[in-house]
Formats: structure tokens, C-alpha cells, sequence
């Protein structure tokens, strides 16, 4: 049985979570595959909201077994209080949720090396969430990093010792002013680390392997969004993994010629969180409209999102590097009341039309070519087949298809899991 993949196209923030929760009564397993906590995915339903970070977003049915893979980074702490912030709904976590051995460790040293590594950078800050991604992936890669596995061992408090010994050498190094009580952030580290020591800790590639001789059916959810990848986004205003199909495979243990389809998540506009080059941001009332309508306020961080008109140059890009086979557009109900919608078509780059996405989107060398469409006036929110949405709103997706070449199967229009319409 192939593994589907469900991926963001954009900068993040696609709406991944509603649409894994959405899909999930088809699955069998949910597999996170990459990230840490700096992703939250947001989930409303029964007039509920819940935003997780770590957790992956199939924890709410019943039937669905959740996995956290080995290409995730974990904070027992921020894992804590999601696992306590589910306990009033009554889940069976203990046997809803595995986490792979093989997973990396965030301590609290990796945080404070984020927040001494950002604050020495002054205005060349990437826009870090300050989680202790990039520090710990910087251990993995380094062969310095815990994993989850080494909870099983009896020293693995020596272990931690040394390396955070070596953290704090580190933070000196850059000099600046952090203040912070480090027995303090300890003593929640350990006892969340108790906590989560009472899930399953599993070899996740064997147990997927297993699982698809079964028969059963995988989706692997991934965190942030295309244009965050290490390599294939716009570096260095990225994350610090690979958020794109390739790292399914490597963060999970899946074999290539085992990836079924690939489901490609975009919102019909453009958003982005935190520094970095963005060709359709606006700074006029349209951008501020759809910030207001469209909510656009991290999960994880509440920072205002930047806004802009959808970028087919980058979205054709994400498209193509994932081998996406089909697509889900979010956020169309947000679009309701523009007059006209723009759509980026090609760039200009350094005087040359282009339709490709180059090396280099800084401002200086990239201005976006726009194609016009008209807009539409409906309230999208309580439509609930495809045959009901506007005449101009399905051309505007019939545009897309085609420029695309891949076919979108959802259309969302609005924030519950009931406002999904399907293709």
C-alpha cells in the first residue's frame, strides 16, 4: 500500500491541518515527517479551535494511529502541554500515538542558542520563532544531537549534561545580552521529559514498513511549506528541514517507489511569516483586507502574516519539485468582494520576462507580472457543493488547473471541517 503525501506549496500556513483532519477518515496512520514546533496547525470543529504543534492532526479520530517520525524535532515541554490541552477530550493518546526513536530532542540550551544566534544578526534576522529548530538540527547534522531513543538509556542525563555544557560555551560566544534562569527551564524539561517517556517510543520505519504490508493506508503530513525548504526555498528565510516530498521519504524511512499520490495544499492568495523577499506583497488596503478577513495570524507565534495576490511563479515551482498530483485551494471565501483579483504570471528579472522561479526573489532584481481576473461577491462560507460556488470563482480555479496542469480536488471556504467542498 503506497504512502500519500499532503504538503504545503506557499511559505506555510496553508491550512494543512484542517485538510489532514478533513482526510483523515480515509487513513489509517498519520506520520509527521519533518519540523518541529514552529509549525501549528489549526483545526476547528464543533465551534472548537485547537492549534497543534507537534502532535500530528489526525489525534482527534478515533480510529486513526498518529506517528511523529524520525525527521521531527520534539520539545518535551511544548509536547506536554499539547498532550495536556487533549485530556479534557478524552483521547486515547497511549495507544493513538508513537514517536519514533530516532527523532531528535530540543533541550532548553537549543532555544537559547536560537535567541543568541538571532539577536546577534541585529536587522540581518531571518525571523526565527526562536523554538530551537535551527540549533538542533544543526546538532543532528553535526552528530551531536539526543534523540528519543536515548531516553531509554540509563545515562542519557549525562548525555544531556555534556551537551548542554557545550551550548552555554556557545551562547557566550556571541556575546549578547540574554537573560535567562537555566535550572529553572531544566526542571520543566525533565519533568516533561517523564511525561513523555510514558508514550510508545517506536522504530517508526519498521512499524511502517509492517503497516503498508498490511495493507493499511499511510498519509504523511508535513510541516511549513515548500518555499521554507532548507534547500528549495528561499534561503536563508527558511526552515530548517526539508518540507518537500523528498523529505517524506527521509523523514519517516519510506522507500520513493512507495509514495502514492501527492496533495498539494495553497491558499488562493499569498501569505508569508517573518523576514524574507515576497515578489505580491501588498501594502495597500487589499493586503490589509485580506489579513483582516482571512485572519491571518500565526499559530504558533500570533505574528501578523504578510499578505499578497497568488504567485503562480512560485506555486508552479512547489508544484513540479513535489510531483504533486493533486491540489487543494484554501481561504477562497477570504477573496469574496474583490472587484478584480490579480494573479503573478511571470516575473521580471533584471529586465527579462521569466516564468521560472530563479535563484535570487530579492526586490532588487524581481517584479512580478500580473494577469487580471474578475472577482466575486458571494459569501463562500455556507456553500457546500462544488455546483453552488460563483461563476467567477470557477474561473479562477479553471485558470489555475490549467496553468498548473494538475487538478484541484478541494475547495475550502472557511475555517470548520464542514466547509469543504469537494471536486
Amino acid at each position: 500500500m503506497a504512502v500519500d503525501l499532503l504538503l504545503g506549496l506557499q511559505w506555510g500556513d496553508e491550512g494543512k491541518g484542517k485538510i489532514v483532519d478533513v482526510l483523515t477518515e480515509n487513513y489509517d496512520i498519520i506520520a509527521r515527517f519533518q519540523g518541529g514546533p514552529n509549525a501549528g496547525h489549526t483545526l476547528e470543529f464543533d465551534g472548537i479551535k485547537h492549534v497543534l504543534h507537534t502532535i500530528p492532526s489526525g489525534i482527534f479520530h478515533k480510529n486513526a494511529v498518529n506517528v511523529v517520525g524520525n525527521g521531527v524535532v520534539i520539545d518535551p515541554v511544548i509536547f506536554k502541554k499539547e498532550l495536556d490541552a487533549l485530556k479534557k477530550f478524552n483521547l486515547d493518546v497511549n495507544s493513538k500515538l508513537f514517536i519514533s526513536r530516532k527523532a531528535h530532542l530540543i533541550l532548553p540550551t537549543h532555544r537559547l542558542l536560537d535567541a543568541a544566534s538571532e539577536a546577534s544578526k541585529g536587522k540581518a534576522k531571518i525571523g526565527s520563532t526562536l523554538k530551537g529548530i535551527g540549533p538542533t538540527y544543526m546538532d543532528k547534522t553535526g552528530r551531536n544531537g539526543m534523540r528519543i531513543g536515548d531516553l531509554e538509556l540509563n545515562d542519557w542525563k549525562d548525555k544531556y549534561r555534556s551537551l548542554a555544557n557545550k551550548h552555554e560555551a556557545m551562547i557566550s560566544f556571541y556575546d549578547v545580552d540574554i537573560q535567562y534562569d537555566l535550572a529553572e527551564l531544566e526542571s520543566d524539561f525533565f519533568k516533561a521529559v517523564e511525561e513523555l517517556k510514558k508514550l510508545t517510543f517506536i522504530d517508526s520505519e519498521e512499524y511502517l514498513y509492517q503497516a503498508q504490508k498490511a495493507g493499511k493506508k499511510i498519509l504523511a503530513e508535513g510541516a511549513q511549506g515548500s518555499l521554507l525548504d532548507i534547500d528549495f526555498g528561499t534561503y536563508p528565510f527558511v526552515t530548517s528541514s526539508n518540507t518537500t516530498a523528498a523529505g517524506a521519504c527521509t523523514g519517516l524511512g519510506v522507500a520513493p517507489n512507495q509514495i502514492g499520490e501527492v496533495k498539494g495544499i495553497f491558499k488562493a492568495y499569498t501569505t508569508r511569516v517573518g523576514s524574507g523577499p515576497f515578489p505580491t506583497e501588498l501594502f495597500d488596503e487589499d493586503g490589509e483586507t485580506m489579513g483582516r478577513v482571512g485572519n491571518e495570524f500565526g499559530a504558533t507565534t500570533g505574528r501578523p502574516r504578510r499578505c499578497g495576490w497568488l504567485d503562480l511563479v512560485a506555486l508552479k515551482y512547489a508544484v513540479r519539485v513535489n510531483g504533486v498530483t493533486e491540489l487543494m485551494m484554501m481561504k477562497g471565501d477570504v477573496l469574496s468582494g474583490f472587484e478584480k483579483l490579480k494573479i503573478c504570471t511571470a516575473y521580471n528579472y533584471k529586465g527579462e520576462q521569466i516564468e521560472h522561479f530563479p535563484y535570487n526573489i530579492e526586490a532588487e532584481n524581481v517584479t512580478p507580472v500580473y494577469s487580471e481576473m474578475d472577482g466575486w461577491k458571494e459569501d463562500l462560507t455556507k456553500m457546500t457543493s462544488a455546483d453552488q460556488l460563483p461563476k467567477a470563482l470557477n474561473a479562477y480555479i479553471d485558470f489555475l488547473e490549467k496553468e498548473l496542469e494538475v487538478p484541484i480536488k478541494i475547495v475550502s471556504v472557511g475555517p470548520d471541517r464542514t466547509q469543504t467542498i469537494l471536486r
